[in-house]
């Protein structure tokens, strides 16, 4: 097994002001409020956990405006380079009002670590691009479109970073970013949901995995791919018996976390988590001019 090079430095916000507004997805409802000192434990163990593991998670405040901000994977999408040269961040362009906020707080706490701060789109205007869409595999920065991404977002960002993006159609409304149907373990198994996608794109997935491990809208809907890897540990919020299984003769370890009070408000611990020590010309190879890659 070839660990992933990526998935040991992490942001992730503390949900100080964590609660549900509004709902843009199908788990959430404003009638059914997460408990706040639960929702806190909870996150306070998911990052004793990553630390254990011996991960770096770094911790960035909450806006009061902002609920939605404790899912950090979609600040933005945040990148090293191979060359040295300075790191890089393409801060999310939010589909729906109420998210566009958190990047009053991402640019200023990315800036001030030294990266350079790029965007596809701002305030509604120009496309949308959810960092939540997007993973580092194989040949390509592999990302999601329909729900949250508009297609033309991935023309912007392949330009923005000088990458090839493999766009893969999203059509499952619960299913509505990338890393809840599609989670990386290491250079050759990834956790693939085809039911996200529409045929053309599910085929085109499955061929990028020399061996995935398929699961079905069932075992999705437990939030088991939005899950993060460290080293040869999986951490997840569930894991079915044929997922575990499967992973075990893999040679992964498993551990769970309960993460309830997250699943009302859409997401776990891959949303939870936003990994920084992916590196373009490593983990992404460059193209001159980038590149846009659609199912046939």
């Amino acid at each position: 097994m070839s660990m992933l090079a990526w998935g040991r430095h992490y942001a992730a916000v503390e949900p100080t002001h964590y609660r549900i507004d509004y709902a843009i997805n199908p788990f959430m409802d404003p009638t059914h409020q997460p408990d706040a000192a639960k929702a806190l434990e909870q996150w306070q163990v998911m990052v004793h956990t990553l630390r254990a593991l011996g991960a770096r998670v770094d911790v960035i405040d909450q806006r009061a405006d902002s609920p939605d901000m404790v899912y950090a994977m979609n600040l933005g999408l945040a990148f090293g380079t191979a060359d040295g040269g300075a790191d890089r961040v393409v801060l999310s362009h939010m589909r729906y009002a109420e998210r566009r906020e958190e990047r009053r707080a991402a640019a200023p706490w990315f800036a001030t670590r030294g990266y350079t701060v790029h965007q596809v789109g701002a305030q509604g205007v120009g496309p949308m691009f959810e960092a939540g869409d997007a993973f580092a595999w194989g040949d390509a920065l592999l990302v999601g479109y329909g729900p949250r991404t508009e297609e033309l977002g991935l023309k912007a960002l392949a330009t923005e970073l000088g990458v090839r993006v493999r766009g893969l159609r999203i059509t499952h409304p619960g299913m509505y970013h990338l890393d809840l149907a599609f989670c990386p373990l290491d250079d050759r198994r990834a956790i693939v949901c085809p039911e996200a996608f529409d045929e053309a794109s599910a085929e085109a997935l499955l061929a990028l995995v020399p061996e995935p491990l398929v699961i079905d809208e069932a075992e999705a809907m437990t939030f088991c791919a939005n899950s993060v890897v460290v080293g040869d540990t999986v951490v997840m919020p569930a894991c079915p018996p044929r997922v575990r299984a499967q992973l075990e003769e893999w040679g992964f370890r498993v551990v769970l976390l309960e993460l309830g009070e997250f699943h009302k408000g859409g997401g776990s611990v891959r949303c939870l988590t936003n990994p920084l020590d992916v590196v373009l010309g490593r983990d992404v190879p460059l193209v001159a001019g980038g590149e846009v890659v659609l199912p046939a």
